[in-house]
């Protein structure tokens, strides 16, 4: 009995080494794309809502004013990729700021003041780093208590005081403007990093480490990746980029308080999420983030100008965060076989939604009824 084989002409053309190209409607399914639209519907409405929001100043000032959140998104995403987390990016950024300020204030260059208070920064990103990736401790645990340590060490260098008159070429890089242009300088300074950090995790071996830490941390190790020194780098580089963060702020505002960036953690983890990112690690992307942030962003100063409270929106960027969760888990519980076919669970999710979304736009248009009229 003979043996048949396949003719090698034929086998050849059995595996392919060209890459599976993807449909064009799984493209457009993308989280992204969503961010996107989500971005034409919030702009479409402001516009409708206020005559002055597509005045060309107030785009550029208030693009300058979420840029702090931005920059220390960058290595958050990058931390949350790996399942981790850093709750202590604001009080980092009040910390270094004041220490900066402190130093400032006993007369020294503003110049060394903002390396010490970058240094300082840092070092808190290596305390963090240390606690994670040498001592074992949990990232959410560790960084818990240094969100309050940083915030402490903050007021026991300023108090209730601030400190004030820094020159104009160090508040340059929170108030100026790009070659006398609308464009702010802290706007291109976090377009350059975004490249770069984009760059790193989407093109480089160290991104693929850090898919592979979140996806399963113990087979990283098996498989050689430096995971300890990973998670150690990670969170010494978010600690400077809180620092320079603060620092920013402070230029932007002409002066520090212990109290600056109180409560930003929020909207820097919910910029990482919403724009993708699976709170457990292994999932998402430096585009969908910086799209995320610059829906928040238009969502803040559409608010502002309707002159909304600040409470009010912390509600709408905490209802965000939920909503960010929540639809990825949404829809890993839909399967497409002939029909969907939902979860009673998915089901109840999907109408507490509903009604969390009707009763905030309910209490919004009544409460804000007569500032709307006016425009």
């Amino acid at each position: 009995m003979t043996s048949s084989t396949i003719p090698e002409k034929r086998s050849d053309t059995l595996i392919s080494d060209r890459p599976i190209r993807k449909s064009f409607l799984s493209i457009f399914l993308k989280w992204e794309w969503f961010l996107f639209v989500l971005i034409l519907v919030v702009f479409f409405i402001n516009t409708r809502l206020s005559p002055f929001f597509l005045n060309a100043a107030n785009l550029s000032r208030t693009s300058s004013d979420f840029m702090e959140i931005g920059l220390m998104m960058l290595p958050m995403v990058l931390i949350i990729i790996t399942g981790n987390i850093d709750l202590s990016v604001a009080s980092n950024m009040g910390m270094s700021a004041s220490f900066m300020g402190l130093l400032h204030n006993m007369g020294v260059n503003i110049w060394v003041a903002a390396l010490a208070g970058l240094t300082l920064g840092t070092l808190g990103g290596v305390l963090n780093g240390y606690l994670v990736a040498k001592v074992k401790l949990p990232a959410l645990v560790v960084t818990l208590g240094t969100f309050a340590f940083f915030r402490g060490i903050a007021f026991g260098f300023l108090g209730d005081q601030a400190a004030r008159n820094y020159p104009s070429a160090f508040t340059y890089f929170g108030q100026g403007r790009v070659f006398n242009t609308l464009i702010p300088f802290s706007v291109v300074l976090f377009s350059v990093l975004a490249v770069l950090f984009g760059v790193v995790l989407h093109r480089t071996t160290i991104g693929r480490y850090l898919y592979t830490i979140g996806n399963n941390e113990q087979a990283a190790k098996y498989s050689g990746v430096p995971v300890d020194r990973i998670k150690f780098l990670l969170f010494i580089v978010s600690g400077f980029m809180s620092a320079l963060a603060g620092l920013i702020l402070a230029a932007r505002f002409g002066s520090t308080r212990p109290d600056n960036g109180t409560g930003l953690e929020l909207a820097v983890i919910t910029a990482a999420v919403l724009g993708g990112l699976d709170i457990n690690g292994g999932k998402g992307s430096m585009y969908g983030a910086t799209l995320a942030l610059l829906l928040i962003g238009l969502l803040r100063f559409g608010m502002g100008l309707l002159n909304i409270q600040s409470q009010v929106q912390s509600m709408v960027i905490g209802l965000l965060l939920i909503i960010s969760i929540l639809i990825p888990h949404i829809g890993q519980q839909i399967t497409f076989t002939r029909h969907i076919k939902l979860r009673w669970k998915t089901i109840l999710a999907i109408l507490a939604m509903v009604a969390v979304f009707a009763a905030f736009f309910v209490f919004f248009f009544w409460s804000r009824a007569p500032i709307i009229a006016r425009f």
